[in-house]
């Protein structure tokens, strides 16, 4: 039996990971988060989210006890078979197959599906992930569809009762910041604005009102965009 108190956190260092990671700690005894390194071109990412771990359990004593340990997964081989821009030095623009280069074919698929695994080792019923299909870049794999039907199969193929949670799938980047502060006030999004990073390409030089980045790319617009409609809110 899994239990029932514990959730797994899909957790990259990105905004929307880390407003989830919240989330579950406002709902589980137990959290713990995985992370995955598959040779990604903004692999900053990785080192942002021990950041934002040792810093959000502060916030709330509640938070430091239920927060458990982190587990990060080797998956380069999916970073070596994709030719995209998050995983070599290409141009991000729109394919002909209508999505953008930064589609990484599968990666949620095998990201969910080794947190499973994971989490059956770790007792855990609840696994959570920050896709979103209201204010996103196209990603088929970030659909609810494709969620719900992940679930049904990693259910039937592992002989269990998980259940993905989606916090974010249906509200916008802003709605995303208003939850966030709903959660943690505004400590816990001045910590997700400064610590997070959501740039394709790495950058932590330029320093926007919304956080870090080159402020070009499509992840850094969508950022910058969700910002600005959540303090004009």
């Amino acid at each position: 039996m899994l239990s029932d108190n514990a959730a797994l956190i899909l957790f990259s260092g990105g905004q929307d990971s880390a407003t989830c990671l919240a989330w579950a700690l406002q709902r589980y005894d137990r959290v713990e988060t995985v992370g995955f390194d598959y040779g990604q071109r903004h692999a900053v990412e990785m080192s942002c989210r021990l950041e934002l771990r040792e810093r959000m359990p502060r916030l709330k004593p509640e938070w430091a006890s239920r927060l458990g340990p982190d587990h990060v997964l080797d998956l380069r081989t999916l970073g070596a078979l994709s030719e995209t821009a998050l995983t070599r030095e290409a141009e991000i623009r729109m394919t002909q197959s209508g999505l953008p280069s930064t589609f990484v074919p599968g990666r949620n698929l095998l990201f969910l599906t080794y947190a499973a695994a994971l989490a059956v080792r770790r007792d855990m019923r609840h696994i959570v992930t920050g896709v979103c299909e209201t204010d996103y870049s196209g990603y088929p794999d970030c659909r609810d569809d494709t969620i719900k039907a992940l679930q049904v199969a990693l259910n039937l193929g592992m002989e269990t009762r998980f259940v993905l949670h989606t916090p974010l799938m249906w509200i916008d980047k802003a709605e995303s910041w208003i939850l966030t502060r709903e959660i943690g006030g505004d400590a816990l999004v001045s910590l997700i604005r400064e610590e997070s990073h959501s740039c394709y390409l790495g950058n932590r030089d330029h320093h926007h009102p919304w956080g870090y980045g080159c402020g070009t790319c499509p992840a850094c617009e969508l950022r910058a965009r969700g910002w600005q409609g959540y303090v004009n809110a």
